[in-house]
């Protein structure tokens, strides 16, 4: 796996986040066994604890459980992952329209834009 890490904001939450965006993209299907800290934290080259709290950190966020014999698994609850994926659609919505707003586009030149992109996909 591809793990970008910067020095802006804490690693295990940036790990956390890019394993919480795997999960709601599909790459890990509900109900499917995570990889073990150990082998998360070898790839994305950092120390077990801090991949230990990112994973932590999707517990409490709902999209993983962990099962003391069997490690961690992907939450079964679609609801869950859909409305995780919901929020940050619209997070990632909220931060493209801030900026296009900060270079002086309106609504509709926003959604000329939009449309003009989609049409050259």
């Amino acid at each position: 796996m591809d793990w970008i890490l910067t020095d802006d904001r804490p690693i295990w939450m940036q790990l956390s986040e890019q394993m919480a965006r795997r999960i709601v993209a599909g790459q890990y299907a509900p109900g499917s066994k995570l990889p073990s800290v150990r082998e998360l934290a070898a790839d994305a080259g950092v120390n077990p604890n801090t991949m230990q709290r990112a994973l932590s950190q999707l517990e409490s966020d709902g999209l993983a459980v962990a099962n003391r014999t069997a490690g961690r698994t992907v939450t079964e609850d679609t609801a869950a992952i859909e409305a995780i994926r919901h929020r940050m659609a619209r997070q990632v919505i909220a931060e493209f329209l801030s900026a296009v707003r900060a270079l002086g586009y309106t609504r509709e030149d926003i959604i000329k834009l939009l449309k003009e992109e989609e049409n050259h996909e």
